[in-house]
């Protein structure tokens, strides 16, 4: 008997079908997906230092080696930091006074002068009776058995993130364990004919990547010392925490030189008032920290391993942010530096082909 093929609409639709169902098993299990994912990104960062070190211990070895190093470190970190920040976060407490004083005085007469606008008077007293007025208005605390239900959502959700933080590490244990094997699997599963090519662009990928972090990590930590030496000196009490935090955030691109000069402008507004020889001195520091990120840090540690203009760094950020919010801000740029190694290859076949040589020519485009 000889079988009938396949209508091609329902074999279309039976594709359709079952690219939806995927998609919707992937949504609902995103909250399982996560951890694995997180598990596999961290496993790929720290494959290198265990590799290195499996040439003289056992891959296990290795792990907990490379496991104990980081706890350590992040203890120190901690150790030396907390204190810190600490001693600089009460004295952004202290600020209070001055900040309303600053409102009371200077901006509310200011408006009150020139504008019709009524800008009431704050005093610290009434903060108290404002915090308590909002989370009867926000959160719904008007009865204790209200309250207690939201403290044990809250518990809950806390409960289950400590779950998954505890179940990271785990999972990249794991990854790491069998990392060579597991990407040999994936070598054999390439068919033949296009092993070799699809190796290489991998390989091209993952020395791009790997590279780019590598040199990010390092204009993180020194330009996140320059901000905060330049605010020390200076003498602003907050210039510490602001330095590294705009350090940090300058893994995305602008983003931590503008959250960084807005948080040094309005301490240095609260700690010295609207002395322009301070503030002169806080823009200065900015602008030396942004010419030393563009003209010093990135072509040094960075150079081209993107291999983007500033056009299309700009474009990927925001493209990144509008697709995935902070998440996407975050990995629009090793994103974008895949992208561009896999778009480099495209253009190189394209330019390869018959069509780009002018052998062959598209109905479309053939002359009358």
């Amino acid at each position: 008997m000889i079988s009938q093929p396949i209508d091609p609409f329902f074999r279309r639709l039976f594709i359709v079908v079952v690219i939806v169902v995927a998609l919707f098993l992937i949504k609902l299990m995103l909250p399982v997906i996560i951890p694995f994912f997180v598990a596999f990104i961290l496993a790929y960062l720290f494959n290198p230092l265990v590799k290195k070190l499996t040439k003289y211990v056992r891959r296990w070895i290795a792990i907990i080696v490379v496991y104990a190093t980081i706890t350590l470190g992040m203890a120190l970190l901690l150790w030396w930091l907390i204190p810190t920040l600490w001693h600089q976060l009460q004295a952004a407490w202290e600020y209070l006074p001055r900040i309303l004083s600053w409102y009371n005085g200077a901006v509310r007469d200011w408006v009150v002068d020139n504008t019709n606008i009524l800008m009431p008077a704050l005093q610290i007293e009434g903060f108290s009776e404002t915090l308590v007025s909002y989370m009867q208005t926000h959160y719904n605390v008007s009865d204790a058995s209200t309250w207690m239900s939201q403290i044990f959502s809250s518990g809950m959700r806390f409960v289950n993130n400590a779950g998954l933080i505890v179940l990271v590490p785990i999972l990249t244990f794991y990854f790491l364990f069998n990392w060579d094997q597991r990407i040999h699997t994936w070598k054999m599963a390439i068919p033949a004919g296009y092993n070799k090519k699809v190796i290489a662009i991998a390989q091209e990928c993952d020395r791009a990547l790997m590279e780019f972090i590598k040199g990010q990590l390092l204009v993180m930590v020194l330009l996140g010392a320059i901000y905060a030496v330049q605010l020390q000196l200076i003498g602003l009490e907050l210039g510490l925490t602001i330095g590294m935090v705009a350090g940090i955030a300058s893994f995305v691109p602008y983003l931590g030189f503008g959250l960084g000069f807005i948080a040094a402008i309005i301490a240095g507004l609260f700690q010295f008032g609207f002395d322009w020889l301070y503030l002169s001195l806080i823009v200065a520091a900015f602008l030396v920290g942004q010419a030393a990120e563009g003209y010093v840090l990135q072509p040094l540690l960075l150079g081209d391993k993107i291999g983007l203009s500033p056009l299309w760094v700009i474009f990927a950020v925001l493209a990144g942010a509008s697709i995935l919010g902070f998440v996407g801000m975050l990995i629009a740029l090793p994103v974008s530096a895949v992208l561009n190694v896999l778009f480099r290859h495209l253009y190189a076949y394209y330019r390869s082909t018959d069509f780009y040589k002018g052998r062959v020519q598209l109905d479309l485009f053939k002359k009358e």
